[in-house]
């Protein structure tokens, strides 16, 4: 047989009953476009979050108190020393370091005349900003004071300058964070949220109002900005050598960004699959359409397969035949699902702009190849059900 009688075999037995083989190429075309689709959101959530995370810069260690570790039932009696002022300021010491931010947080009551609202208030040093990318819109940062005694001022993100001020100039105000009075000197950009917490709605105050505030004793972070010239885990031994000295063991745990980012990519790459998984669920039902479609196929022509075999046709081309047909009803769906993507696709850019999509061209080839894949595995089986079928037999039941 020619691959033109083939073709010829395969398109019409595929347009011989148009309604049928529309349903059957319609469920594969649900099937791969929700795979597609699923995936491309899967991966823009995946791309959005490692850019949320980045914004804060990749050269950058976290110093948390308290070592994360498994250890004997003694270490227990033992008391761990917390972060203090004078550790985040020997940080600032070592070679290659460019920014050092003590950071304490927590919740407190923030009024501004008749208005009031609870909030997050961050206590951090002077070079916040600096080392979190975060620029000031109006007015400053806090200034370069003594750690130990900054004057009382505060700078406010963006949402909560608006909740407090609306359209007023906020410079010069005063405001009481916990009941304690500082004066406004600056308002942040605007920089949205992050898994869940706004950036916006926050206060910050210099860290030793901070400890007053909360009636603290330590920080509870020190993150430090290092310079590309050294690698995360040079700076980590280096950060990892002066806090045991000064401590006298090492009490204390350090988190680099470059490690944060890779759990979460790990983390975000199961969800994008899990969620395409699901989107699969529609595909198997559409493979399992053209099994059943396939199966009925080859059962009514079951005469036809007995003229075919009488007139010298082979049991693998027979095979063929088939197998081409459940190819056909896939690509059919296939190119059917990439249309609807296309469109889905270009309905939530216009809808739902700030839905984060991530689209590649090479998902629409993964998924025609999907559904050929899916075709080819539903079509086996009654394929061979009709290679194997008996000649004579098959003549006798026409």
């Amino acid at each position: 047989m020619q691959i033109r009688d083939w073709l010829k075999w395969v398109i019409l037995a595929v347009t011989t009953s148009r309604l049928r083989t529309t349903l059957t190429a319609l469920g594969i075309a649900i099937g791969i476009s929700a795979v597609a689709l699923l995936t491309s959101i899967g991966e823009g959530i995946r791309v959005y979050m490692l850019d949320s995370f980045s914004q804060f810069g990749t050269h950058l260690i976290a110093v948390t108190p308290s070592k994360v570790s498994t250890q004997g039932i003694g270490s227990l009696l033992k008391s761990v020393r917390p972060l203090s002022l004078e550790d985040s300021q020997a940080l600032t010491r070592l070679r290659n370091v460019k920014q050092v931010v003590p950071i304490v947080q927590g919740t407190g009551r923030i009024e501004a005349g008749q208005f009031a609202r609870d909030t997050e208030v961050f206590g951090v040093g002077h070079q916040a900003a600096e080392a979190w990318r975060f620029n000031v819109v109006i007015g400053r940062f806090l200034p370069a004071d003594d750690p130990r005694s900054a004057r009382a001022y505060a700078v406010l993100g963006h949402k909560l300058k608006n909740e407090l001020f609306g359209t007023q100039n906020p410079l010069g105000q005063f405001i009481r964070v916990g009941g304690m009075r500082h004066r406004v000197i600056g308002v942040m950009e605007s920089k949205g949220q992050l898994l869940g917490f706004d950036l916006d709605d926050v206060v910050y105050i210099p860290i030793s109002r901070a400890l007053e505030l909360f009636n603290k004793e330590g920080l509870m972070e020190i993150d430090v900005v290092f310079s590309p010239s050294v690698t995360s885990q040079q700076m980590s031994e280096r950060i990892t050598k002066l806090l045991t000295q000064l401590h006298g063991r090492e009490d204390f745990t350090l988190f680099t960004q470059e490690d944060m980012l890779e759990t979460l990519d790990k983390i975000l790459t199961v969800i994008k699959f899990a969620i395409a998984a699901l989107g699969g669920i529609s595909l198997v039902v559409g493979g399992v359409g053209v099994l059943t479609i396939m199966t009925t196929s080859m059962r009514e022509r079951i005469p036809e397969i007995g003229l075919l075999c009488a007139l010298g046709t082979t049991q693998r081309e027979i095979l063929f035949l088939f197998l081409g047909e459940a190819i056909f009803l896939a690509l059919l769906g296939g190119t059917l699902g990439l249309f609807i993507v296309l469109l889905v696709f270009i309905i939530l850019q216009f809808t739902l702009p700030e839905l984060p999509l991530t689209f590649y061209p090479m998902y629409l080839v993964l998924s025609l190849l999907l559904s050929c894949a899916v075709g080819l595995a539903a079509g086996i089986a009654p394929a061979r059900a009709a290679a194997r079928q008996n000649p004579i037999d098959a003549l006798r039941a026409e």
